[in-house]
């Protein structure tokens, strides 16, 4: 009995081991061919991107660039004292030896960055900060060879620029096809391709952070796309492509505190850019869109108070005389919330929207008026060309000594802890002008205007016109609970 049990266990011992050789021997392959799936997907994944870098390489430029410079200077002696900014604390420069001066020099102030051909006639888009104001453009090839390129035409605005190869042999030259940068989505893979530190075809690849960066301080129009994708100094100008190697956006700043990589570049979409690029080409200059209003983000409190669902779209707080939306009937306190259909988000949607229709186009806008929906029907006029320093209403005196100026609206006078109809706003003051040697500064607030109290901008500038001279102008300027008179002189 006792050897009859013993041989079952021996057997179930020996079926148990036989059992475990048989899983081990079908695990191992399994699990190798797990391992070799994944590896090819991956190879496939790098084989994709350098497939796009292939195809999209040879399109993408070295921009070199040079300006002349005149500058007067002296000359220095190390042993001369009195050119030690020690002894100039007490002698004052004027103490120079008059063999140190010099006539203006001359000198070449010489910059870099990227470009991408963009057509079998050699015309290439890069950044205007790359070639908005050289002397000679020069453009050189993956293949090395070298071309002379002109400007044809400039964008500070939005920081776009169109140059074209000057040469008439230009067969076989490759060149990249544009893609939709609407249709660009969070998460997606994109290469960016470019000369960082003048290091030609250098090629990075990351995903799309963000879009619709703005308010960022770049350019005055910004819509950008955020990407992960490295991008230094010498990559502005370059394309940012999608997997399918079209250009989905120009690689155009960073945000760095060293001046180097920090993980967020920034792109100009490509839609954008080629609408602009269109117009460069039919007219070398950009022509814009205009509206007339003055507009601000809607804010939970406000969405409460004009009674809306939610805090999107457009507050209107001033329509100026004489603009299209004066004469399609908007009013102060419309919140518009489409434009041609496309729903808009904040200021910076409507004003980038606004901008890129050519004038003489009309488009429907959707503003909520006291609670209900209403459609009306704008003809978009042509920007003035002072635009960007007479965003409102006012008198030229003003502008001129370097104040933009807004009536307070009941959001603007809650911020600021000023009463509605106090006085003019001061939104913004321009550098080196009167007014910013004067001390002023946006927020503050004009009550008088040559000892004439005023209480919004019709009042302000009819008193402006009764002074008759605009060269020198006394205002009573409120801080907070303090106010001062100032005397703004024009230079």
């Amino acid at each position: 009995m006792h050897d009859s049990k013993r041989i079952i266990r021996n057997l179930y011992i020996l079926a148990s081991l036989l059992c475990c050789l048989v899983l081990a021997q079908y695990s191992v392959p399994s699990a190798q061919a797990g391992d070799d799936e994944n590896i090819a997907l991956l190879d496939r994944s790098a084989k994709g991107f350098s497939s796009v870098v292939k195809k999209a390489g040879p399109a993408v430029v070295h921009v070199r660039v040079e300006k002349s410079v005149k500058q007067r200077g002296f000359q220095q002696n190390p042993f001369d004292f009195f050119n030690d900014p020690f002894f100039e604390r007490f002698f004052g420069p004027q103490f120079r030896h008059p063999r140190e001066e010099q006539q203006p020099r001359e000198f070449k102030q010489r910059g870099a960055g990227s470009g991408f051909i963009i057509s079998k006639e050699g015309h290439i888009l890069t950044n205007n900060h790359v070639v908005g104001e050289a002397d000679t453009i020069t453009v050189r090839l993956d293949d090395e060879r070298e071309f002379k390129a002109e400007v044809i035409g400039t964008d500070p605005q939005s920081d776009v620029a169109l140059i074209k190869i000057e040469d008439k042999n230009l067969d076989n030259l490759p060149y990249l096809p544009l893609g939709d940068s609407d249709k660009l989505e969070v998460g997606e893979w994109v290469i960016a391709i470019g000369s960082p530190f003048e290091l030609n075809q250098t090629v990075t690849v990351g995903v799309v952070s963000a879009k619709g960066r703005s308010r960022i301080g770049i350019s005055d129009y910004e819509n950008f796309i955020q990407t992960d994708a490295a991008i230094n100094p010498g990559n502005s100008g370059g394309p940012l492509l999608n997997i399918h190697g079209e250009v989905i956006g120009m690689n155009t700043a960073i945000f760095s505190r060293s001046g180097g990589y920090m993980g967020i570049g920034f792109a100009i979409p490509i839609n954008m850019a080629k609408a602009i690029q269109d117009q460069l080409l039919k007219h070398g200059k950009v022509t814009r869109g205009w509206l007339g209003v003055v507009i601000q983000d809607v804010t939970e409190d406000l969405a409460k108070s004009f009674n809306l669902e939610s805090s999107k779209g457009v507050l209107i707080s001033e329509v100026a005389d004489d603009s299209p939306a004066k004469e399609a009937g908007i009013l102060q306190g419309d919140v518009i919330t489409r434009l041609n259909g496309t729903e808009l988000k904040d200021v910076t949607t409507l004003r980038n929207k606004v901008a890129l229709i050519l004038p003489g186009t009309e488009v429907a806008v959707e503003v909520i008026r006291d609670g209900k929906k209403k459609e009306l029907t704008v003809t978009i006029g042509e920007q003035p060309e002072d635009f960007g320093q007479a965003r409102f209403p006012g008198d030229d005196s003003l502008k001129k000594m370097g104040l933009t100026l807004q009536d307070l609206t009941e959001d603007l006078a809650k911020q600021f802890n000023y009463e509605m109809g106090q006085g003019v706003l001061i939104a913004d003051v321009d550098p080196d002008t009167p007014a910013a040697m004067a001390g002023m500064k946006p927020g503050q607030l004009i009550e008088e205007v040559n000892k004439k109290r005023v209480h919004n901008l019709k009042e302000l500038k009819q008193a402006l016109q009764e002074n008759g001279n605009g060269d020198q102008i006394l205002l009573r300027v409120r801080s907070g609970e303090y106010s001062q008179y100032v005397v703004l002189q024009a230079k």
